[in-house]
């Protein structure tokens, strides 16, 4: 029974929720603590600081242009936590700076540091001597000038546009004939390295070998900017960047051609939207600074000035230094012990028979359904081995998938091309609308059309996020379907840095629902139930509703209520408002949400008894995972939806009951793993910050990423 005291609780109050943009700082700060923790190899440090940059100007792009907008339409709708957009943007503000500022500072003076104590010697131009700034004087001059366009900035020369996420010098000049000062605006080409190395015999650094001895671009640049400006005086240079609105608006209503439209928004955002970011140094001089915000139209808010480097996304570059003892030991997914002895009909191009020896893969899922886990299993030997031989086994009438990202020269696309010139009905379903890939996905469409592939862009107000497959299969006298139901893009070059699980079925009913999913998404169906697939945005939200409320109804019967959630966010209110239900009642729950958490745990009589952690580490967690006591009967589900508003109203997604015991094992036994995490593990506290766990009282480290390579290293065929 509810008590007294949480009777009157009204659980749509603001103080229950967090803001979903200031939790996403939340978490980019987490990727950021990998950077500053010395435990973590010292280049991949460097790569958790590049990714924390590349985080953000994928969030200014989209989420802080979204918040422009909505400022600058005078909408006053507030958020489930009860802010404007006008103060979601101050309080953006207020959190990230100092933000910045530790990733700024951190590097210039304690990963420069370390990295000079490796050999790595990342200088600055007025350090170098004479024989090394000469070298560069040469490289600027064949290399570098040739590819320059520098453009004046006066009233018959209009300030430039410049181009989104582009580093660019600011360049004051005096002409000594009439006195006068000038402005010009340089950019920095992203055709060229943005770290440029000396040569061997010219980058010694002390007594220690030195690997690495470099500048950076945009400082060889000013410091030869003469020979820009001839019979000028150069009296000031300063370095910034520009962040745009990139976030494409295509009303898909009004769209004859979803392909061209979508085009037409690619080539808009190419030549820009408005600008939502500029980052300057510390010590550019203010007359500088309020004529960039001046010609850019931006305010003080949106200025952001750093003591360092401008756009450190650019340490990606250090990775490829050949210092395998600065970096994580590469890890090889091996194959899943089920598919070992699979007979293999042809290679991963397509091309050869390889073996003929053992089961093909068909007969092994009729066996039993299978389960994956990507990267620590195999994404070849699996999902890629899956389409490849149902392209090729005669046996075969059909194939059918969603596409959401993939890589533009995977194998898949090779075998589905295959497939449809072998005589078999091939349906894929593009997602064009896919952020920040639709130029790409838009390529391959046309691909795949072109060679006989029948290509679906999807519902009007949807994206189709689900990741299926569906394979049709003539056996005997009898037609049957087998399935791929997954929570990870087909992606061979993200499937090995993302966790992702995928189920392999060939279960009547999970064939009859993607059949009906498909008839959705390529034809005029109005499916509104299906047999064991929840759907969005059909059935989902609400099915997800009803068992989490279920186990509230075990609570107050006088059973127990357990409920275990791993998601990419949680965002979406209604579901956040039956967690707290379930917590009053007295339901355990545990929550692994790597990224956005807008419940707040802990608070007394409503959520004491929802704990949520996050885990960052060497691999991108990215699997869905959910599991329900059920009062005994338990019940585990996977696939690609998160509880957000936008995946159970806006998305197409799917998400599979798992009924194989031995699976639902070891899907709990993942969880349970990822429970025990004291390495990559952060708890969110009642205010909205994350504590990363400490070691255990014996000091071992509990790495999830570590046990699971440990785990699936014991099988002994590497892929």
């Amino acid at each position: 029974m509810v008590n007294s005291v949480t009777a009157d609780i009204n659980l749509k109050e603001p103080q229950y929720y967090f803001n979903r943009e200031l939790s996403w700082l939340e978490f980019n700060y987490r990727v950021l603590a990998e950077s500053l923790d010395p435990r973590t190899p010292l280049l991949e440090r460097l790569k958790f600081s590049a990714i924390f940059c590349s985080n953000l100007d994928e969030f200014f792009m989209v989420r802080v242009a979204g918040l422009k907008r909505q400022v600058a339409a005078n909408v006053t709708q507030l958020t489930p936590d009860g802010r404007t957009p006008a103060e979601q943007l101050n309080a953006i503000s207020d959190r990230l700076r100092p933000l910045v500022q530790e990733q700024a500072h951190h590097f210039e003076h304690t990963l420069k540091n370390l990295l000079d104590s490796e050999g790595i010697h990342l200088l600055n131009y007025v350090d170098l001597d004479q024989e090394q700034r000469n070298h560069f004087h040469q490289y600027f001059e064949q290399q570098i000038f040739p590819v320059l366009t520098p453009l004046a900035v006066d009233p018959s020369h209009p300030f430039p546009y410049i181009s989104n996420l582009s580093l660019n010098l600011a360049v004051v000049l005096r002409d000594p004939d009439t006195d006068q000062e000038c402005f010009a605006r340089v950019k920095v080409p992203k055709i060229l390295p943005r770290f440029l190395a000396l040569p061997k015999e010219l980058g010694q650094q002390g007594e220690k070998p030195s690997i690495w001895t470099g500048v950076p671009l945009e400082q060889v640049m000013a410091h030869n900017l003469e020979a820009l400006f001839p019979g000028m005086i150069i009296q000031e240079c300063h370095p910034f960047r520009v962040t745009r609105n990139a976030d494409l608006q295509v009303e898909e209503d009004e769209a004859d051609d979803l392909l061209q439209a979508i085009e037409q928004e690619i080539r808009k955002r190419r030549i820009g939207k408005s600008a939502v970011r500029l980052e300057i140094y510390a010590s550019t001089p203010v007359h500088i600074k309020e004529r960039l915000m001046d010609d850019l139209a931006l305010e003080e808010i949106d200025v952001y000035e750093i003591e360092g480097l401008l756009g450190l996304k650019d340490l990606f570059y250090f990775m490829s230094i050949p210092r395998p003892d600065l970096k994580e030991t590469p890890w090889t997914a091996v194959t899943p012990p089920v598919l070992e002895n699979i007979k293999e009909l042809v290679d991963g191009n397509g091309d050869n028979i390889v073996n003929q020896e053992g089961d093909d893969i068909f007969t092994l899922i009729r066996h039993s359904d299978i389960l994956v886990h990507h990267p620590y299993q195999s994404f070849t030997a699996s999902v890629q081995q899956f389409i490849t031989q149902a392209a090729h086994d005669p046996q075969v009438l059909a194939i059918k998938m969603t596409l959401y990202r993939t890589s533009g020269d995977s194998p898949i696309l090779n075998a589905l091309i295959a497939a449809a010139e072998n005589g078999k009905q091939v349906a894929v379903l593009v997602e064009l609308k896919a952020r920040f890939d639709e130029e790409n996905n838009i390529t391959w469409a046309k691909h795949l059309e072109q060679s006989g592939v029948h290509v679906v862009y999807g519902l009007v107000g949807l994206k189709t996020h689900t990741k299926v497959i569906l394979v049709v299969r003539q056996e005997g006298n009898q037609i049957r379907r087998y399935v791929h139901i997954g929570t990870g893009n087909y992606n061979p070059k993200t499937a090995k840095l993302y966790t992702d699980l995928g189920l392999f079925s060939c279960r009547q009913e999970l064939g009859e629902d993607l059949t009906d999913l498909f008839n959705f998404l390529t034809g005029y169906s109005r499916q509104k139930s299906y047999r064991k697939l929840l759907i969005a945005p059909v059935n989902m939200r609400e099915r997800m509703i009803a068992m989490i409320l279920r186990e509230a109804e075990h609570c107050r019967n006088g059973g127990s209520g357990r409920i275990v959630a791993k998601m990419n966010a949680l965002v979406d209110p209604l579901i956040i408002e039956a967690l707290y239900q379930a917590s009053i009642a007295g339901v355990q729950i545990d929550l692994i949400i790597r990224g956005i958490c807008c419940l707040r745990p802990g608070i007394p009589d409503v959520s004491a008894n929802i704990r949520v952690i996050s885990i960052i580490g060497r691999f991108l967690e990215h699997s869905r995972i959910f599991y329900f006591h059920n009062g005994g009967n338990e019940e585990i589900y996977i696939g690609s939806a998160d509880w957000m508003t936008r995946n159970l109203t806006r998305r197409v997604e799917a998400i599979t009951p798992v009924e194989d015991p031995a699976i639902i094992k070891e899907l709990q036994e993942i969880l349970g793993i990822m429970l025990s995490d004291n390495r990559q593990a952060w708890d969110l506290q009642p205010d909205g910050t994350y504590i990363q766990r400490l070691k255990s009282e014996n000091g071992q480290e509990q790495s999830t990423h570590v046990i699971l390579m440990e785990k699936a290293a014991k099988y002994s065929r590497i892929d």
